[in-house]
């Protein structure tokens, strides 16, 4: 801080501008409510603050020395600046912009669809998605929150689960049709398999052999390039479920399996302790919370 910051009179300023909308002592002390003792001493700390003299005591009543008349437009539009300042800052405690950080993968399968919905409760909040892997710091960013897939520990963070997940085995229904359902078990030499480094099929069943000889599609070294893979009807792959549920449900993928294996990571909505309670950090946690509740099972651990 500026050290002219430190020996700047602030609440002496406020004291004078009361005093000289009032030109009365007393009045201005109610208003503020505070003793005429302690008004009097502010206005002595500004004018030895100043080296001059603000007011000419009359009686009771006080008037305006030249350099006080001066002084109190100034400082009126001081206070009106700072007042605004502060004012804003509080709206954008409500609204405004809200930077957050996700997986790509997360954005484009489970949160874009899901924007729509947010135009009625989130219409005042400026919605700014940053998408990576990496651990946020927020003492060094404008972060507000994270959406983050993991155990939920982030030491001195405010953490909260969302969503857990699946992982289901996908394929274009007329490749189900053709090459029949993922057996639970590790021969899956019959199956066209597609490869991610991000869920592998021997997360699904260990150790999964290779897949059909004559099909080997690229290892694709994220989840959404599997989905897009299965989507062209170029295999069968093991896919997170919050990725592929609403593929599933318009009838582009089909779930090729009797059997749902939960994966090791869920969802959290992390962000900093001290905004935690921002309104509307507060309110897109809630939108997001709802939205997650809503969220269906994968069709084999639905209940009939």
């Amino acid at each position: 801080m500026d050290a002219a910051y430190d020996r700047l009179p602030l609440n002496a300023l406020r004291v004078f501008e009361a005093v000289a909308t009032r030109l009365n002592f007393a009045d201005a002390a109610e208003a503020l409510h505070v003793t005429p003792a302690a008004v009097s001493q502010q206005v002595k700390s500004l004018e030895d603050y100043l080296q001059t003299p603000l007011f000419r005591r009359r009686g009771r009543s006080v008037e305006l020395t030249s350099e006080g008349a001066d002084l109190l437009p100034r400082v009126r539009r001081g206070l009106d600046e700072l007042e605004a300042a502060l004012q804003q800052s509080r709206r954008q405690r409500d609204a405004g912009t809200l930077n957050v950080s996700m997986l790509s993968s997360f954005l484009q399968k489970w949160l874009t669809p899901r924007l729509g919905a947010q135009s009625e409760h989130l219409h005042d909040i400026e919605l700014r998605v940053h998408t990576s892997r990496e651990p946020v710091d927020f003492a060094r960013s404008d972060f507000h929150a994270v959406i983050r897939l993991g155990t939920g520990h982030y030491a001195g963070l405010y953490s909260e689960k969302l969503l857990d997940d699946w992982l289901v085995p996908v394929a274009t229904p007329a490749l189900v049709g053709k090459y029949g359902m993922i057996p639970c078990s590790k021969d899956l030499g019959a199956f066209p398999l597609l490869y991610s480094s991000d869920e592998p099929w021997s997360a699904f069943v260990s150790d999964a052999t290779a897949g059909s000889a004559k099909t080997r599609p690229a290892l694709l070294d994220d989840s959404v390039s599997v989905i897009t893979a299965a989507l062209e009807g170029l295999g069968f792959a093991v896919a997170r479920w919050s990725l592929v549920e609403r593929d599933v449900a318009n009838g582009r993928l089909a779930v090729a399996s009797e059997v749902a294996r939960q994966f090791r990571y869920s969802y959290y909505f992390v962000c900093p302790q001290a905004y935690a309670q921002m309104p509307k950090v507060l309110r897109f946690r809630d939108w997001l919370r709802a939205e997650a509740a809503r969220h269906p099972l994968p069709p084999p651990l639905r209940k009939t």
